[in-house]
């Protein structure tokens, strides 16, 4: 993460769209923030970390509009006030454990825009909203990047949660093919039966990622893999080739 981190500081972007599993979860509706700040902290063994952002708040408008217009089943949401500081909706720790990296260097004054993926839609409409947001950010010619953030398959672990089950390895598998192989939108494909003995949480968000590949095509990098408890986690970054 401190990897991608520093490979993002020096691309220059300037505004970081976090696709998350863990915000907002809007039946049938993929939820796009609208609000001015985002807030939050986690605590584990003692240490808490916190992490208070500015939300880009005109690229929000500007997708949820694109979004919109090609269809997709897309809603703004907002938390306490309309502007000012108490327009700030709680952060979660899908959306919070990345940007306590990518906003490290607090000099660099990155703003975000966190996206909510509904699991009960299609693939193809998370596919289509992620092109709704490579185009917004290419007519509004802004230095963007998207941020997939979830776990993989979370069956590797007999003991955990949610059990053992094979599928979890294969479904890893399949996404790591996909991004060696520069192929995202393969996931797309992967049959439903997989997807739900594994129980991942990152199916939706690659799919918007695969999305805003298909408008801006990027190179892939595959930083790590790893199996550390009960769910896996794969860090990887895209780099656009022009």
């Amino acid at each position: 993460m401190r990897r991608l981190a520093s490979q993002m500081s020096e691309s220059g972007a300037r505004t970081l769209v976090i696709a998350s599993p863990h915000n907002l979860r809007l039946r049938k509706h993929i939820g796009v923030v609208l609000s001015e700040y985002s807030s939050g902290a986690v605590s584990n063994h003692g240490h808490e970390l916190a992490v208070r952002a500015t939300c880009d708040k005109p690229l929000a408008m500007a997708i949820v509009d694109e979004a919109e217009e090609c269809g997709s089943p897309v809603v703004g949401a907002n938390y306490g006030a309309a502007p000012g500081p108490a327009s700030d909706l709680p952060m979660d720790w899908g959306t919070l454990i990345p940007l306590s990296f990518f906003l490290r260097e607090k000099k660099e004054r990155k703003r975000i825009v966190i996206v909510t993926p509904a699991r009960d839609i299609g693939l193809e409409e998370c596919f289509r909203f992620g092109r709704a947001v490579a185009a917004v950010a290419e007519r509004m010619r802004k230095r963007v990047a998207f941020v997939a953030s979830a776990d993989q398959a979370h069956a590797h672990l007999k003991s955990g949660p949610y059990g053992f089950s094979a599928q979890a390895s294969r479904y890893d598998e399949s996404v790591v093919e996909a991004v060696t192989t520069n192929n995202l939108r393969a996931i797309l494909d992967l049959p439903r039966r997989l997807v739900d003995a594994a129980k991942p949480d990152s199916l939706w968000q690659m799919a918007m990622l695969a999305g805003v590949l298909d408008v801006v095509p990027m190179k892939s990098q595959l930083i790590s893999y790893q199996v550390p408890t009960y769910y896996g986690m794969l860090c990887a970054g895209y780099v656009r080739e022009s």
